[in-house]
């Protein structure tokens, strides 16, 4: 008869539900997203290279520290030198077309061609300065860190979860939008397994001959993909709604409208330069109206969810994490924006704010409180 192993007692149901929570799992993707648009809205509201760096530096870590091995997840790099590209354009605009800031350092002239009376304002060749090229390169900077902070939530969120979590309401515009995201990410895995291949066969994987050679293979896996998916679409029943009276549906949409509206017009008056009282219960106002319209819409959705993504406390660091960082910036630019957005005329020497700085390192606190990933056995 077996006995009992008594070096393992049973564990009840709060320390089962402990251990769970502690295994490694995927964070909400709704959280990441919040986290990448809290940096992207902070590097927004500075043109200050050094804070610029250190924004990039946070995203990097955190994806270096949290992404898991699934294909979408290595999309971050190609995102990085989309940046640079970005910027070597930015740079390479501001030597050839001239730059609005003017200033009194020439580095160089190139020659000027002469233009008609109607492309007043624009020149070809001229004096370049220092203060332009500083200007573009900040720009520009700027720009690349943006791209930078969609790259990481691109790495770390997983699209088709994103999809799941959105409301009802949304779903037909969730899928268009998840589509369109996972594009780039595909992209880069398809361009990654012809390249091995092409290596395999012992053939060159670098010049203008091997580019042609693979942009075909991924333009077939590209319509495959969209087959395939328009077919798993199809099967489950997708566009599928509930009957509901035609009053209900209109509020719905006039809600959503109106607070998506107003929204809009707050961020705006949020990361614009100056003081506007009005900004922040605008969009308090116009975040709740888009709410109840999104919870009126939903019920004509008819699909169901399994296993919905938790949403617990390292999803609430991650999330705060990101909003607080773009509050701090929002504020610091505002009182102190010769910190944040160092002049150009005359040439200064960018120094690193302190608090600035140091509100930046928070977006570091999902790298230690977020789960790791899980692993795909190999």
């Amino acid at each position: 008869m077996p006995t009992a192993d008594r070096t393992s007692p049973p564990r009840s149901g709060n320390s089962r539900a402990v251990h769970r929570r502690s295994l490694p799992r995927q964070l909400h993707p709704g959280a990441w997203w919040l986290w990448s648009l809290g940096l992207a809205a902070a590097a927004g509201r500075t043109t200050n290279p050094l804070l610029l760096l250190l924004i990039l530096a946070v995203a990097g870590y955190v994806v270096a520290a949290r992404r898991g091995d699934a294909p979408w997840s290595r999309s971050y790099g190609a995102f990085l030198r989309l940046g640079l590209l970005v910027l070597a354009v930015r740079m390479v605009f501001a030597v050839l077309l001239g730059s609005p800031v003017g200033g009194t350092h020439v580095l160089f002239t190139l020659p000027e061609l002469p233009l008609p009376g109607w492309a007043q304002g624009v020149r070809l060749g001229g004096s370049v300065t220092l203060e332009g090229l500083l200007f573009a390169l900040y720009e520009g900077l700027r720009l690349a860190v943006l791209l930078a902070c969609v790259g990481a939530a691109n790495a770390l969120a997983s699209p088709s979860r994103l999809l799941r979590s959105l409301p009802g309401a949304l779903y037909e515009a969730g899928v268009a939008a998840v589509v369109a995201m996972t594009f780039a990410p595909n992209l880069v895995a398809d361009v990654r397994r012809l390249r091995a291949a092409r290596r395999l066969r012992g053939r060159s994987d670098r010049g203008v001959r091997a580019v042609l050679s693979v942009g075909l293979p991924v333009l077939e896996g590209a319509l495959e993909r969209s087959v395939a998916l328009a077919a798993a679409m199809d099967t489950r029943g997708f566009g599928r709604t509930a009957e509901a009276p035609g009053r209900p549906a209109r509020t719905a949409g006039a809600l959503t409208l109106a607070g998506l509206l107003a929204v809009c017009c707050a961020t705006y008056g949020l990361l614009t330069a100056g003081s506007h009282p009005w900004a922040l219960p605008v969009l308090l106002a116009g975040a709740g109206a888009a709410g109840a319209g999104l919870v009126l819409g939903g019920r004509r959705s008819v699909r169901t969810r399994y296993r919905p993504d938790p949403w617990a406390l390292p999803e609430w660091l991650t999330a705060g994490s990101g909003v607080l960082v773009a509050a701090a910036l929002i504020r610091y630019a505002a009182r102190w924006p010769e910190a944040l957005t160092p002049p150009v005329v005359p040439p200064t020497l960018p120094t690193l704010p302190l608090l600035p700085a140091l509100a930046v390192l928070v977006g570091l606190l999902p790298a230690f409180v977020t789960p790791e990933p899980p692993r795909s056995t190999r």
